[in-house]
Parts: C-alpha cells; sequence; structure tokens
C-alpha cells in the first residue's frame, strides 16, 4: 500500500463575504502559490462549492500546503483543512476536479468533520490516520502540533502573517525587513512572539519525516 495524505480545505463563512467571485479568485492564486511553494502529487485545485483539494507525499507537505493557503488568504477569508493518510485510487485524471476515492479521501473528510463539530469551531486543521497503518505521524502528536501552531497563527497581526509566509518561503530576516520595509529589529520581534516558532516547528516535521 502506497501512503499519500490527502488534504480537503473548506472556506471558513465565505457565503457571508461581500464578492464571492472576489473570493473564489483569490483561492485560485493562493494554490497557485501554494502549489509553487510545496509541489502536490497531483493538482491542488478547487472543487465543489467553497472547498479545494490536493494529494501530498509526506505530512508535512500537507500540513504547510493548508498553512500557506490559509496566509495567503488571510483578511478575505478563512481556511480550515482536513488531512488524511492511506491509500488512494484515481479514476479520471484528465477530469477537473480530478475524480479519486479510498482510504486517504475518507480520512480527509473525516478530520474536516471533526472541524464542523461546535466545539471545535476554532480550529483549523486536523489530521486523520485511522487508514495509515503503521504509517504516517502518531495522530494525537500530529494534531497536538496542530493545534499550537494554528493557535500561534491565530494570535499573529497581519504584519506578522505576511512576515511567516515569507519565512516559509525560505527568506531571511534581513530580507523580510527590506521586503515590508521595517527595521530588522521590528522583523525580530515578530519572530519572538511566533513568527519564528512556527516556522522552525513547520521545519522539524519536515525533518521528521527525512530522519524516519
Amino acid at each position: 500500500m502506497t501512503i499519500v495524505y490527502a488534504v480537503i480545505g473548506d472556506l471558513v463563512r465565505s457565503r457571508q463575504v461581500e464578492s464571492r467571485g472576489a473570493v473564489q479568485d483569490a483561492l485560485t492564486a493562493a494554490l497557485a502559490e501554494a502549489a509553487r511553494l510545496v509541489p502536490p502529487i497531483d493538482r491542488l485545485e478547487p472543487t465543489v462549492g467553497d472547498e479545494f483539494q490536493g494529494v501530498y507525499d509526506s505530512f508535512a507537505d500537507a500540513t504547510l500546503t493548508a498553512l500557506v493557503v490559509r496566509l495567503r488568504l488571510a483578511g478575505q477569508v478563512d481556511v480550515r483543512c482536513g488531512i488524511g493518510a492511506g491509500d488512494r485510487d484515481v479514476f479520471a485524471r484528465d477530469r477537473t476536479p480530478m475524480l479519486q476515492d479510498g482510504p486517504a479521501w475518507w480520512s480527509a473528510r473525516a478530520a474536516v468533520d471533526v472541524l464542523g463539530v461546535p466545539a471545535n469551531r476554532l480550529r483549523r486543521t486536523w489530521y486523520d490516520g485511522s487508514h495509515a497503518g503503521d504509517d504516517g505521524p502518531p495522530v494525537g502528536l500530529a494534531n497536538a502540533f496542530l493545534s499550537a501552531r494554528d493557535a500561534l497563527v491565530d494570535r499573529l497581526n497581519p504584519r506578522s502573517r505576511a512576515m511567516l509566509l515569507l519565512a516559509l518561503e525560505g527568506r531571511t530576516q534581513r530580507d523580510i525587513a527590506a521586503l515590508e520595509r521595517i527595521s530588522t529589529s521590528a522583523v525580530s520581534q515578530a519572530f519572538a512572539r511566533g513568527v519564528g516558532a512556527v516556522r522552525d516547528a513547520q521545519a522539524m516535521v519536515a525533518g521528521l519525516e527525512v530522519a524516519s
């Protein structure tokens, strides 16, 4: 069995925005940027209504994609993502969106359903590894990481979120200061307040998968 990581994303309360067309345009641009930074196995693409999907070969890539899309859409609409691990089947690769099924998708949908429970309304990313067998990260640790990561992101102001996105792209603090036209001291303070922790946590997750 080949384990992949399926991502199902859902726009939060997008029906309440003034221009749904503008939101859909923003989503298309965000998905393109995320796919450039974190290449998926299959297309990262909108599906039906306010959802999108993609498939990745690692937990780190799937979680990074969810974060990048959320940061790209910050200020317009929020995003929640379910991530599922397992095998999958592709029935129509040329279809848009691609027609797929299988355990990875069942798990991703189950993870989205968890986020729809009222008690979890503030959570933004969830992982279901019930079809991964002995592969994939431990579910409890994975969701502890995601819960802490997303809570940190929630506390960042718009400028710090922009800095985080640049940091995830590999920009140095000096680069970010120049791009944002602010002092290196201001960037350093933002990193100390959560930007650096989120960037480093993502890198550590990727490093653990490589080491294993």
